[in-house]
């Protein structure tokens, strides 16, 4: 399995709109800064068809326990983004493995 990295959907949408690397590169560059300023804002996100990136709080866990050492370790509450996939995409990733291949 192949990784998708930023480069790649810059060259994949150059090629599909028949523009210049440096403009897709552009547009690829300012929709993810858009993505995750609104997420560190903590805005939910939603793209039909494809998901929806949410921000959820974790609570603190004064009596955590390390597990190489079984010391007790304080964590403290923080953020973290929790990603739901549209219907779309989840009847997509149902399909069983055996058909894919």
């Amino acid at each position: 399995m192949q990784t998708v990295t930023k480069a790649n959907l810059t060259k994949l949408l150059a090629d599909e709109m028949n523009c210049q690397t440096t403009m897709s590169k552009q547009v690829v560059d300012i929709l993810f800064e858009t993505l995750a300023d609104a997420i560190m804002e903590g805005e939910r996100i939603e793209i039909r068809g494809f998901g929806s990136w949410e921000v959820k709080r974790t609570n603190a866990r004064p009596r955590a326990r390390n597990p190489r050492t079984g010391d007790e370790v304080f964590v403290p509450a923080r953020r973290k983004v929790g990603f739901k996939p549209g219907k779309i995409l989840r009847d997509a990733l149902s399909t069983p493995l055996t058909d894919l291949e």
